[in-house]
């Protein structure tokens, strides 16, 4: 696992350095979604899946995994869902593009352009997700785990971040 990298303070003269174990202890995945209505307060609907690397365990989230997302996403926003997302193979798996079909009633999708990160408001939380744990020295993955957790909960309830996702985007849900 390559540690993350960030700025910090130390006396003058001496570099602070932080040591790390040198081998792999697993990694953290996110998946998400920045959730838009006129009118109504931005909200964050999250997952997160940490691997461990023990046997028979799934390494990152699969398309069952994103279509169960969507699924509470719908439920929780208490309507149909115009979803964009960028072109992640999972986006594109074949059992997702059946679920897609298969709930077309309620749930409309629509592709950004094949490499667009400054069009996805979602990028956006990750980047403040980062920054916050970039300067964690954590011991274990628990430890990461738990902070990117805490900071993914802070920001979901303050919309204000998750709005300045979109306007860092320059998209207009009003157009």
């Amino acid at each position: 696992m390559t540690p993350p990298r960030a700025r910090t303070w130390g006396r003058i003269g001496q570099t602070p350095v932080v040591r790390v174990r040198g081998r792999g202890s697993g990694r953290v995945s996110m998946a998400g979604m920045t959730c838009y209505k006129p009118g109504e307060r931005s909200r964050l609907i999250y997952a997160v899946r940490e691997y461990r690397g023990r046997k028979d365990e799934p390494k990152g989230f699969g398309w069952r995994d994103l279509r169960d997302l969507i699924v509470r996403a719908g439920t929780q926003l208490g309507g149909p869902v115009v979803l964009v997302w960028d072109n992640v193979r999972l986006h594109l798996a074949v059992g997702m593009r059946e679920f897609i079909e298969a709930n077309a009633q309620w749930l409309t999708v629509f592709q950004l352009p094949a490499y667009a990160p400054d069009l996805n408001p979602q990028e956006g939380i990750w980047s403040l997700v980062k920054r916050d744990i970039g300067s964690l020295a954590a011991a274990d993955l628990t430890q990461i785990t738990t902070a990117v957790k805490h900071r993914l909960k802070t920001i979901q309830y303050r919309s204000h971040l998750v709005d300045g996702c979109l306007a860092a985007t320059g998209l207009d849900l009003n157009s």
